[in-house]
Parts: C-alpha cells; structure tokens; sequence
C-alpha cells in the first residue's frame, strides 16, 4: 500500500501521526483532532507546490498514527514523541541554561543531596526549579550543616577506615564510617530535609519542638541543643528561601529576534513580580518545514531579509510545548509575542498538569507589552552577541561555564592535566593554569613521570594529580587544610583517565571537588558524578571554545616538554657510544661542563682536566672528526 493509499484509510479520530522516510527514520511529529483530514492536508499542499510541505512530501515514504481521546492527550504525545525521536523536520527545543533541582537521593541506602540541573525517574526526590541558580546551592549547602546530609561522591554502600573532611566540619553524619552513626538517625535526617524542601515548615517546627522536649526530658542536652540550634536555623532562614511558587504575580515574558534564517529567544523568569532571572535559547538552522514559509517577521530589524522564512506561531506553538509539558513548575501566567492556533489547548492541559490556572496571553499595549518588548530587545543583543561572533567578557564566559558544568561557583582558576609519550617513553605531563580569564603561565607546571613503566596512561595521570594536590589534601588534624583548590580541575582525555583523577583526589580524601574531562575528537565533556550525562556544547558556544583553549595549550605544553626529554635523552645517549665513556664519565662530564653542547664545544684541555687523556682525546675526535690531532698531551710527572 502506497502513502496516498493509506491516508485515505487513516481514522477520523484524534491522534498523532508519524511520517518516516525511506530508511524507517521519523522525520515529523504532528497532532491532529481528525487524522484523516489533517494528513491528507499534506498531500493537496504538496500537490499546489506548497514550499512548506514540499520538502517533507518528498522524503516521507509511510505515515503511522497513534489514537488518542482528545486533543489534550495528541498534545501531550506529540511533546513526548518529539523529544524522543528528534524529528528533523520539528523544532528542538536547544537550551543553553537550564535552572537547578535539588535532588534527593531516596532510592539509596543512605540519602545524598545534591544540585542537578537533568530530572530523571530514578526513585530520587527533585525539588525546585530554584531561581536564581545559585539558590539552588545555598538551598543544599543549608541542608549540609543542618542536617548533615552529604553530597559527596564516596560509595555508601560499603564500610569505610575513616571519614572525610565533611564529618569533621560537621557537614556529615558520616554514615560511610561504621558506628559513627546509625540508620535511624539518618533516616530521622532524611525526613526532616524532606519536610524542609517540600515547605512544611510547620510540620517540620512541630516535629522538632516534640522530639527537643524529649531528648531534655532524658537529659540528653546536646541532642537537645541540636534541634533548638535547628530551629533557630530554620527559622532565620525560611524567608531567604524563594523556591518558585504559584503565585498570581509568577511569570514567563518570551521575547525573539529572528534574521537571516537564524533565531534568538529570551525567556525572563518573573517570581513575585520580579526578574530574577533570564534564560537564551538559540537556533541556527531551523527545519526546512518551518524555514521555507512564513510572513515577515515584525521583530526582526530587517523584515525585507525575513520575508517568506519564518513562521513565528508555528515556532512558539512547538517551543511551548517542549518547554512546559510534563514540567513540575508552571508559572500562573506565560506573555508571548505572538499568537498561535492551539494556544487555548496547551493552556487548558498546562492548567490540568499542574491543578491551577495557566495563562498564556499576547498582551498588546500596556506593561505586559513593555515586558514583551523589552525581552525582543535583549533577544537582538543575544542574536548579536552569539551570531555575529562579538567576544564575550570574562564575566559572562565565567557564569555560563557555570551553568554548561553544573558548577556551584564560576570558576576563577582552572587547571588542566595531560599526559605526553611515544610508546611509553620518557613520558610526562604538564599542567597550565587559566585564571582569571586568562593563560598564567607563570603557575604552568612540568611533570617527569617516575613510577609508571610503559604504555599507562590512566597510572600516570593518578601519578601526577596525586604529586599537584598531595599538598592540597586535608591534614591530618580535624579542620586542617593545605593550599586552595582550583575552581575546576580539567583532564584531557576521557572516562578513564577522567576516573583515575578522582581516585587520586579521593584517595587524598580530597571530595566535592569540581572535576571534568573533554575526549578529543567528539569534544564531549564529562562531569565526574554526571558521566551517564556527557555534556555535548554547541560548537559556536564560548564555553566550548575556552574548554578548548585551556586543552589545546595543555597538549601544547605536554608536547613541547616531551620533545625536549627525547632531545636530551638522545644527546646524552651519544656520549655512551664513544668508547671509554660510561654513565659515571657521562654524568661527570654533564655536571662539570652544565651542557651537552658545552661537551661538544670543549678543547681538548678542557676535557682533559675532567677525563683521563685517552678518553679526551676520543671524546674531542668525536665531536670535532675534522680536526687535525693535536700532538699528545704531556703528562705531568711521567
């Protein structure tokens, strides 16, 4: 049955269809409220040479459908499907920022607490998202000193020597060490971090209170002073607290600029009738289904450049969907710069999703239009700044460094490692310092790898990690530290050598450092912690290219330290082939003459007051073959 056969066959009921090429890839997700008449609408557009489904008619080969109830559920489908197949003929959804969750380990054996920015169904808690990003970090650091949750990347599953660093500060209960702590108190922590992220504070209050009246009424004063000093804490701290909420006054302003077939989007986060925050989406090669087609754009500065390539209410109307479907947050209302045909649809299963109100409105005058018009101006400025290549500040590369790696503070000193060898020999490593946006060279570091024979590369870079930070590591008395770490240590290579550096610092009881590696050739990053999440930059974005930077002039550096001990290697190699020099006659001859150029350009007397008079002789015939031979040396006393 060919396709225009088995359109005709397609039902009337709502549903979502599937177009596939002829190598069985989907190449477009769509929702209709009758299947029959929305894509047998294709083929009479493709029929008037309609450019919009041209494109798509000529690789499509068969259409599938999947039934559904209602329009609600086509639209919820239709946002799943998308994100799954990654249809080359819908709009993706590409995000460079995304907003923190803190997430809370429940599906472990002893709970961990950490900030994340990717939710996953993996029997965890999420809490947030938390605007601005860093709240999300004082959030977690809050729960680490009052409820001694850790986040640390150290196996609880299994029985440890000693604890780290984060117990003796009194940011752990230290469930990794046996007796230190016991499964109930634990869990006791766990609810009460629990109570805390999901806001019920009075819950939390009450709980406390009782079991503080208790511990004092068995004259345990110290536990009952940790729970008076935990609500005390609580207490100061809840209003500092802004976990987005459903507030009436919550919003989501979009705004957009699009130009030579390239697009810039600017979401603003209002939270209690503030911007708190900003979020930049960009495209640089929409699909030829959207591009081909389309009104001038009103927001573009050059609308004669625009004409007949964009549709802005097609672009939003899957921008939104992919956006808030299936999201735990909701704002009460969305502002947009444009209208679209199943705007009332999404608004009503937004609404059903999150059990409130959800407006999505297109204001047009007054100051929500203000709100608009001002986010379609920032959008031109991240238009400029990202497409017509305008050098970032410092600042700017340093926070979305931060965002890209998840990091809990911009990193203002970064240090990266690589290792240099030829089948194993005269390896080493270099170490180069970014700080402060830009290359010190002055903390640049070489390596001679001293206990690693043949070809390890994953041993050599545990070899030199260890030797850079043993001074690092915490001391041994409760508290005591050694030298600041780096905001992010780098590693070039992959998983392996990016594992052999965290055994290093774990091994030095160095934990919570920032950590990450960038594999040649694919340019993936990978966080250590997020390695199942390999983290894939935008080749045009700034934090890819100072990642970059910062490996290229590492491998430089490797390299040119490398050559040089091949170099010396060789040369000091030529002195054993003269007969009569040995190693101790080569190393008394380094040491005396600095060089082996100086050797080389040595007299004869020279030579001789270091060396015996035969071997002198040997040595200067060597270097200097056409030279007439002098007469032979006197010996004194002879």
């Amino acid at each position: 049955m060919d396709l225009q056969e088995k359109i005709r066959t397609l039902p009337t009921r709502p549903g979502v269809y599937l177009y596939r090429n002829a190598e069985g890839e989907v190449i477009y997700v769509g929702k209709a409220k009758n299947l029959r008449s929305r894509v047998r609408s294709y083929l009479l557009e493709a029929n008037q040479a309609n450019a919009k489904t041209g494109s798509l008619m000529r690789e499509a080969v068969d259409v599938e459908y999947i039934l559904v109830d209602n329009e609600h559920e086509a639209l919820a489908l239709e946002n799943n499907l998308i994100k799954q197949r990654k249809p080359r003929f819908n709009i993706l959804l590409r995000d460079d920022k995304t907003y923190p969750y803190v997430k809370l380990t429940l599906g472990d054996r002893y709970p961990k607490v950490f900030v994340t920015r990717r939710l996953r169904r993996d029997g965890s808690a999420y809490y947030g998202p938390y605007f601005p990003g860093n709240l999300a970090y004082r959030v977690a650091e809050l729960i680490h000193r009052a409820f001694l949750l850790p986040s640390c990347k150290v196996d609880l599953s299994r029985d440890h020597s000693r604890p780290c660093l984060q117990y003796y500060i009194h940011r752990c209960l230290g469930p990794c060490v046996r007796g230190l702590t016991t499964p109930e108190a634990y869990a006791e922590a766990v609810r009460d971090a629990q109570m805390f992220l999901e806001g019920r504070t009075a819950d939390l209050n009450k709980s406390l209170h009782e079991r503080m009246a208790q511990a004092a009424a068995a004259e345990q004063y110290e536990l009952a002073a940790r729970y008076r000093d935990l609500l005390v804490t609580i207490d100061q701290l809840q209003e500092k607290q802004r976990i987005a909420s459903t507030e009436a006054d919550d919003a989501d302003v979009f705004g957009f600029h699009y130009e030579n077939g390239m697009i810039a989007v600017n979401l603003f986060h209002m939270r209690a009738g503030k911007i708190v925050d900003r979020r930049e989406f960009f495209w640089e090669d929409l699909p030829e289904f959207v591009a081909e087609i389309g009104e001038a754009d009103e927001a573009s500065t050059r609308p004669e450049e625009s004409v007949a390539a964009f549709e802005p209410d097609a672009f939003f109307s899957a921008l939104l969907k992919q956006l808030y479907i299936d999201q735990p947050y909701v704002p009460a209302a969305i502002y947009l710069p444009v209208d679209f045909a199943d705007r009332g649809t999404l608004a009503a299963l937004l609404a059903q999703q999150t059990h409130h109100r959800v407006e999505l409105a297109v204001p047009q005058r007054g100051d929500k239009r203000s709100l608009v018009d001002l986010a379609g101006q920032n959008a031109k400025q991240s238009y400029d700044q990202r497409f017509r290549v305008l050098q970032p500040s410092r600042k700017a590369v340093q926070d979305a460094l931060q965002d890209a790696l998840t990091l809990e503070e911009a990193p203002r000193r970064i240090e990266c490692f690589d290792i240099s060898h030829i089948q194993g020999a005269e390896t080493v490593a270099s170490m180069v310092v970014w700080e402060d946006g830009e290359m010190n060279k002055s903390a640049y570091r070489k390596f001679r790898i001293r206990t690693v024979e043949g070809v390890d590369d994953f041993a050599s870079m545990r070899e030199v990690i260890t030797r850079r930070y043993r001074r690092c590591a915490p001391g041994e008395e409760p508290g005591a530290a050694g030298e600041a770490l780096p905001g992010l240590i780098l590693i070039d290579g992959g998983l392996g050598q990016l594992h052999a550096a965290a055994q290093a610092l774990e091994s030095l009881g160095i934990v919570n450092q920032p950590l990450a590696s960038i594999a040649k050739r694919e340019e993936i990053i990978y966080l250590y912690g997020q390695e199942d999440e390999p983290i894939v930059l935008d080749r045009r974005s700034p934090v890819l290219h100072l990642i970059q930077m910062i490996r290229d002039e590492s491998h430089r550096f490797a390299i040119a330290y490398h050559r040089k001990r091949r170099e010396m290697r060789d040369r000091d190699s030529e002195l054993l082939e003269i007969p009569g020099v040995g190693a101790r006659t080569r190393q008394r001859l380094l040491e005396h003459f600095g060089s082996m150029r100086s050797v080389s350009d040595a007299s004869l007397e020279a030579l001789a007051a270091v060396v015996p008079p035969k071997t002198a002789e040997a040595i200067h015939t060597h270097f200097h073959p056409a030279a007439k031979s002098p007469a032979p040396l006197t010996i004194l006393g002879s």
